[in-house]
């Protein structure tokens, strides 16, 4: 007989026993949280400051990083919270507006991702035109349209999560996991079930082939350009080929491990897989931009100088 006893709480189960180890783990995951934000901080402000950086690809750039620090924050806080937690559990509202904020942020980071592959796409096959289709108006539209997309898209899957009583409690992870909660459910109906796969399809696989469409049209522009030319669109793109693998990688972990159970994988091993991406792909987005190009690069030193010589 299944339990219809109404449930308020869910327990995140993969943390476990860490013992006396709990105070090295809060100290290096805070020291991380801090460094993702100090990091896309930077960028935001040296991108903003400098009128020089006020292009297209720099304010998506920079939508791109604020969305780091988002995505960053819906997981962290809760994260090292829960370290010194004996139960580990997270209230129903709680767990469902971290899945809003985690989820909604995934699309932003592929969508935005789509709309800077867009750009190269623009500035390389059509650099006489560059200017007319990417002005500052349509960047900010895009931008716009971007997180509109990304909040619908969610609340459109979310409509039907809500709905759903509850018999389970335990969540195999370190965060509310979308998939999960569906699983968690007295009776999971097909239309949970589909549109769990329409959030990954427009989450996903459309702004994925997106990407895939523009960097395909660069190549073939490449491929038929001077050296000098292909090697400075090389440049130019390289930061976003790093970011949209880590993307696809970080995806793949993430699918493999909510909807399959690996019973060869240690389970610490698992929960670093949960998180990579948002561990490793808000430090990626600031430090391959801020090092790869060239005007970030000279506008961080700039700053930087600027900042001494004002304390000095």
């Amino acid at each position: 007989m299944e339990n219809t006893t109404e449930i308020w709480t869910f327990v995140l189960g993969a943390y476990g026993n860490i013992g006396e180890l709990k105070y090295l783990y809060f100290s290096i995951t805070l020291l991380w949280y801090l460094s993702i934000c100090t990091a896309n901080t930077i960028l935001i402000v040296v991108i903003y400051v400098d009128r020089k950086l006020h292009e297209p690809m720099y304010i998506l750039l920079c939508n791109l990083s604020v969305n780091e620090i988002v995505g960053s924050t819906s997981l962290y806080p809760l994260l090292l919270s829960q370290m010194f937690l004996d139960t580990h559990e997270v209230t129903l509202p709680w767990c469902f507006f971290q899945m809003c904020c985690i989820y909604t942020s995934a699309s932003v980071e592929f969508c935005s991702l789509a709309a800077m592959a867009y750009d190269r796409h623009v500035s390389i096959c059509y650099p006489l035109s560059y200017n007319v289709i990417m002005n500052t108006g349509r960047v900010v539209m895009i931008i716009v349209v971007i997180w509109m997309y990304s909040i619908f898209s969610f609340l459109f899957s979310f409509s039907f999560i809500i709905r759903l009583k509850f018999c389970g409690r335990i969540i195999d992870k370190v965060f509310c996991d979308h998939h999960l909660v569906i699983k968690l459910a007295c009776s999971v109906s097909t239309s949970s079930d589909i549109s769990d796969l329409i959030f990954a399809f427009v989450t996903i696989v459309i702004p994925f082939s997106l990407i895939s469409i523009s960097y395909m049209k660069i190549l073939a522009v490449c491929l038929s350009t001077s050296q000098e030319n292909k090697q400075k669109a090389i440049n130019t793109c390289t930061p976003q080929i790093v970011s949209v693998s880590n993307l696809f990688i970080g995806c793949i972990f993430h699918f493999v491990d909510s909807r399959f159970k690996v019973a060869q994988v240690p389970g610490k091993l698992r929960i670093i897989f949960s998180v990579y991406l948002l561990v490793c792909q808000p430090v990626v987005t600031p430090f391959m931009y801020g090092f790869k190009l060239p005007k970030i690069r000279q506008s961080c030193k700039r700053f930087l100088v600027h900042r001494k010589q004002l304390l000095f």
